[in-house]
């Protein structure tokens, strides 16, 4: 079994141009972002274009298509780890001391990814994210488990379809890990997100670390739900809003991006045109979101993404 990781890279320095707008949730940022890397890394290794050569029958000019380079160029293994792209880790790192910022991670499972692994992926991604920003702690990390949304005609509608969405005690179970890192100083707050009132009323009632942030997508709604905002006011919990996607990437969209397709990596292999890559079923597992903000001008320095998945050859 291979585990890949891919990475964006900082975002802010390197990364396309996206405007982000109020409205529905979108992976585009992320998507986006990993194809730039992509292309960014293969051109970094592309051998130069050859010159012009006028048709003398025509008089045109040929312009020789870029070919792209084989994957083990631009990309990397670490024994079961393989890198996409290879990461320069000795880039790493802020321009300033790490208590100049503060730094935000938002920590995705995803759909199908095994739940008892869920402790050893939020270590995994929480290392990489500390490697890549060079701090040895994060202010709040943010947690999206699988199969919950705010959805409904109202803000009513929404609080009470949350109610029943997602798995509680898997939810809970998968807390004390994050509780651990909190206790560590790894994690200076935790925090939760799409958790409506019943859920995160009866969530708070059975872990020990109790969140300090609830973040809600409220795009089908005009505001945050009453009831929701009475809870969090009693128990001192912060409510932020955000447009990520819940399943911010699906198998068919990895697939994509690693394939051999116009967008893709060139990453996988495709049998139709007889095109090699690696094979196998591919599981992704989670995507984390980092974000660092210089705390005196509330300026964004570095943004980023990391997403793993499991490649069974």
């Amino acid at each position: 079994m291979t585990r890949l990781i891919l990475s964006t890279s900082n975002i802010m320095t390197g990364g396309p141009s996206i405007i982000r707008k109020p409205g529905p949730a979108s992976n585009l940022e992320f998507t986006n972002s990993l194809r730039s890397n992509f292309l960014a890394a293969q051109q970094d290794y592309s051998p130069p274009l050859s010159a012009a050569k006028e048709n003398g029958n025509h008089g045109d000019i040929e312009k020789p298509s870029s070919v792209r380079p084989p994957s083990s160029v631009w990309t990397s293994r670490d024994g079961s780890d393989y890198y996409i792209p290879t990461i320069d880790w000795s880039l790493s790192g802020l321009s300033e001391e790490p208590s100049q910022y503060d730094v935000t991670v938002k920590l995705f499972y995803l759909p199908g990814a095994d739940v008892n692994s869920r402790g050893q992926y939020a270590k995994d991604a929480i290392q990489l994210v500390l490697k890549e920003l060079g701090v040895q702690s994060i202010d709040l990390l943010i947690v999206s488990f699988p199969g919950i949304s705010f959805e409904g005609e109202c803000e009513w509608e929404a609080d009470k379809k949350n109610s029943s969405q997602g798995n509680d005690d898997e939810e809970v179970a998968s807390w004390p890990v994050l509780e651990e890192l909190y206790n560590q100083g790894v994690v200076k707050k935790l925090g939760l997100a799409e958790f409506g009132s019943e859920k995160l009323s009866k969530f708070l009632s059975r872990v020990k670390v109790r969140p300090k942030v609830d973040q809600v997508n409220i795009k089908d709604c005009c505001n945050v739900p009453p009831p929701l905002l009475k809870l969090a006011k009693v128990e001192n919990i912060e409510l932020l809003v955000h447009n990520d996607c819940t399943n911010i990437l699906p198998s068919g969209t990895l697939r994509e991006l690693l394939g051999q397709g116009v967008k893709g990596a060139g990453v996988l292999s495709e049998s139709k045109r007889s095109l090699d890559g690696m094979k196998g079923d591919l599981t992704p597992k989670w995507v984390v979101k980092y974000t660092a903000v210089v705390r005196d001008r509330g300026v964004i320095e570095n943004k980023g993404y990391f997403a793993v998945a499991e490649l069974k050859e």
